[in-house]
């Protein structure tokens, strides 16, 4: 083993002590399932259903800080092909703005709560590698009851609440 192996083996048992000791005592409030209850958005003072009046999705938070998000408007109709390549300019046009599915990485602070997270994977392009800060987007955990609240950068503000799934 080289020299510069044995330093950078111990930086790591040294970081890994430092955040395993950031958590202790302090449990990370994100971890688990959530269904969305309600997702809206607000544009010049105009506020609408994101997903439509009855929403589905799920967010999932693991232990290993790593999230995936789903939001789809079960209104959207199916595409007339199953191939799903195959989709009409209309169909995708629909299945775009209906949907949205993002993956990443998350951070959270010494309480467990939300401070940021990276999109490594998005079905909107845009925002794979957009990190994102509690300066533009909030997560907030009330016992089973979580908020989260986004603000685009051309300004609307997203609202969605979801409740965690049993």
């Amino acid at each position: 083993m080289t020299l510069k192996n044995k330093v950078l083996g111990v930086g790591a048992v040294i970081a890994f002590s430092v955040f395993s000791t950031a958590f202790a005592g302090a449990e990370n409030s994100l971890v688990g399932t959530w269904r969305v209850v309600s997702a809206t958005v607000e544009r010049e003072g105009n506020r609408s259903n994101a997903y439509g009046p009855n929403p589905h999705g799920w967010l999932v938070f693991t232990p290993e800080l790593t999230f995936v998000e789903v939001l789809t408007d079960p209104r959207v109709p199916a595409f007339r092909s199953n191939v799903r390549g195959e989709g009409t300019d209309e169909e995708n046009r629909a299945a775009m703005a209906g949907s949205i599915g993002f993956f990443g990485r998350y951070t959270v602070n010494q309480n467990g709560e939300f401070t940021g997270n990276t999109v490594e994977g998005s079905t909107f392009p845009n925002w794979v590698g957009a990190v994102r800060t509690q300066d533009d987007l909030q997560l907030k955990v009330d016992g089973d009851r979580m908020v989260e609240n986004f603000r685009r950068p051309d300004g609307t503000k997203v609202h969605i609440v979801f409740e965690r799934v049993r």
